[in-house]
């Protein structure tokens, strides 16, 4: 839509996806775009100078790491990877390839998260000793979907790529594999990376020091996985807590009961000596102060339509960072550290135990087990990147 750039080449292991892309492509751009189902290919052949990678998490670090190498520009969708070890290799390949590797964390740049950052920054809130980060929704029990034939033009090995390989399910196809814990991280990998940046980005800190996070699906029910049928198996609910030098972050979800006894149901809160600041999605961000006599400040969100989203603002800050020199808001560094937030969330459900964490140097302290989590076995022939 910028007009500034010619779209050559669309990329996916399911050829109807792929086709409808390249008919989408041709009519809203004109510009008639080669169709490959594997991105080594695509990299040699049509020599992109951007990529943007909607993958699955489980994808993310090998796919930007081989665009990095080819001399790409990135975009790749939040968060950075699966585990730690592939988000800090990701770091690595962009530095040592000298490219601008954008994250998708657009509310770094969306007008009301801004604004209501500046208000935060400014001192109007007071010293903030507690962040509490969270996403509700309604749901029930989850009943097992039967697994199926994979669809006909689709390569469903390709798909799964490194991770283990399952039956294929609608379920996970498309959309649904946010909630697979072998190719994403739930809601706390999905929606808590978002809010979980707005404290790195208020704070800027590093990391925390000790990160713990408890959780389950009493609700939901076990999960299911057999040659017959499956479920998904995230948690239902989490509650995570980031301790930090000076503050306290919490990070909750819950995927049942909504969350109408509450005025927000998504968002985060900062807690300060002299109100409470909610910065929201969709009902903007507003300040409640201490003082019952003072006053309320609202700001309604602005977000451009259709998505809902900054998705144009992030596109048009890697296009402007990539001519002019400089580091996109959501840059790979500050991404990569935002999005090892909920990583680590999910390393401490999965131990079943709180870590310590050392954010400089990016190490658990004093658990090698633990530290086993920080990266997993890849699926032959792919290896884990360094």
């Amino acid at each position: 839509a910028s007009g500034r750039i010619k779209v050559v080449a669309l990329c996916d292991v399911d050829d109807n996806v792929l086709a409808n892309g390249i008919e989408d492509v041709k009519s809203d751009t004109g510009d008639e775009a080669k169709g490959y189902k594997d991105y080594r290919e695509m990299l040699a052949e049509a020599k992109p100078e951007i990529v943007i990678i909607a993958t699955p998490d489980h994808w993310h670090a090998l796919q930007t790491i081989a665009c990095c190498k080819a001399g790409a520009h990135v975009l790749v969708e939040k968060p950075t990877g699966h585990t730690v070890n592939e988000s800090r290799a990701m770091v690595k390949a962009a530095k040592e390839a000298g490219v601008v590797v954008q994250v998708g964390l657009h509310r770094r740049i969306g007008p009301h998260h801004v604004a209501a950052m500046d208000f935060l920054k400014s001192g109007k809130v007071g010293k903030v000793g507690h962040v509490r980060l969270f996403a509700h929704s309604k749901g029930g029990p989850e009943s097992p979907k039967p697994n199926s034939k994979t669809p006909e033009g689709m390569d469903w090995d390709m798909w799964c790529g490194p991770a283990p390989v399952r039956p294929f399910n609608s379920k996970m196809h498309p959309g649904g594999w946010r909630n697979f814990l072998d190719y994403a991280n739930g809601t706390m990998g999905d929606w808590g990376v978002h809010w979980l940046d707005q404290v790195l980005w208020w704070s800027g800190e590093k990391g925390p020091k000790r990160v713990f996070c408890t959780g389950g699906r009493p609700i939901f029910g076990a999960a299911v996985l057999n040659d017959k049928e499956q479920t998904t198996d995230a948690p239902d609910h989490q509650l995570a807590t980031f301790e930090f030098e000076q503050f306290t972050a919490t990070w909750e979800h819950r995927k049942f009961a909504a969350n109408n006894n509450e005025k927000h149901s998504i968002g985060a809160y900062f807690y300060g000596e002299k109100g409470v600041l909610h910065i929201g999605w969709r009902d903007g961000w507003t300040f409640y102060p201490v003082d019952p006599k003072g006053q309320i400040i609202h700001s309604n969100y602005q977000l451009p339509k259709p998505c809902g989203h900054n998705n144009a603002l992030a596109c048009t800050d890697i296009i402007e960072a990539i001519e002019k020199g400089y580091k996109p808001v959501a840059d790979i560094e500050s991404a990569h550290r935002s999005s090892c937030l909920p990583m680590l969330g999910m390393l401490s459900w999965k131990a079943g135990r709180s870590i310590q964490w050392d954010a400089e140097k990016e190490l658990i302290i004093g658990d090698p087990e633990a530290s086993k989590l920080l990266s997993r076995e890849y699926r032959g022939p792919w290896q884990y990147p360094i």
